[in-house]
């Protein structure tokens, strides 16, 4: 169902009729506008249209992979009217919006939205791939068995992410005592904030590879709209060259860019989130493992 402040005729990057048809399209877009746990700055259901608008005004030509990644074909869903009372019957009714384009092999950009929505996604994709992993870029564990009373939340969403498949975090600088007892008992694997192996986090993951990624991973200086800044974090040269790796050596089939609140930060900030989702979708369409 299309919510009330989404117009049906706003593409992403706003492609032509020729390369938006969802039967030709490698890329669907599909926007979730969900913010119903988040505990400190909400307006992250906001997200998805500041992207879609911002990505009015990119140049569809990468200089970087010189081309334009919208040959790929890119087509962008209705939003995923959110369900703000069940957090859990929001994250199937997610999975069920996002099964039929995987089993289709459409790469799904999810965009968020807090970060509780990453499970549905993960959930359809491991359907469709069995041995999957994810690669969870973010400021956050997201390792909390529970939080304000729920086991569904942007603050467990890891920690019920990794009952499902294999996961590895990257770009973390705050955890919990309960979530660090987690990790310290080897639960997940994780590389805190600009430090890691780039070999040892690509080795970490699967064939098939979900990616999501929470703007708040980015250096708030970078960064700012989103609802939990925290100190440090990644530059767009340290995400992209991370990104570009894992595309280069394993087969990414999904991805979401989630956590955009951009009433937190200037204009600038939905801008960078769309170009980070076009980039990414230039490395697994152009640069990237083939499916």
């Amino acid at each position: 169902m299309v919510g009330e402040t989404f117009s049906p005729l706003l593409r992403f990057a706003a492609v032509p009729d020729s390369l938006a048809r969802l039967s030709t399209s490698r890329i669907a877009v599909l926007p979730v506008p969900y913010d119903a746990t988040t505990d400190w700055h909400s307006g992250q259901r906001e997200g998805p249209m500041a992207i879609l608008e911002a990505s009015q005004y990119m140049e569809r030509y990468d200089v970087e992979l010189g081309l334009e990644i919208s040959q790929a074909g890119i087509h962008t869903l209705p939003p995923v009217e959110p369900l703000m009372g069940d957090p859990r019957a929001m994250v199937r009714r997610v999975s069920r919006a996002v099964a039929p384009l995987a089993m289709a092999g459409k790469v799904v950009a999810l965009l968020g939205g807090e970060h509780t929505v990453t499970l549905g996604a993960v959930l359809a994709y491991k359907r469709r791939f069995p041995g999957l992993s994810v690669l969870h870029l973010d400021a956050h564990g997201d390792l909390r068995d529970r939080y304000l009373g729920t086991r569904f939340s942007h603050a467990t969403v890891l920690r019920r992410v990794i009952e499902e498949c294999p996961a590895v975090a990257v770009g973390v600088r705050s955890l919990s005592a309960e979530e660090a007892q987690f990790v310290n008992g080897g639960g997940v694997r994780v590389w805190y904030g600009d430090k890691w192996d780039e070999a040892q986090v690509v080795g970490a993951l699967s064939s098939q590879v979900y990616i999501t990624v929470d703007l708040d991973v980015l250096d708030p200086s970078t960064m700012a709209a989103v609802g939990t800044p925290e100190p440090g974090g990644l530059s767009w040269e340290s995400i992209t060259g991370l990104l570009k790796a894992v595309t280069r050596q394993r087969q990414v089939v999904g991805f979401d860019v989630v956590e955009l609140c951009p009433r937190e930060g200037p204009g600038a900030c939905a801008y960078l989130a769309a170009k980070l989702a076009y980039k990414l979708m230039g490395y697994i369409t152009h640069g990237g493992v083939r499916g």
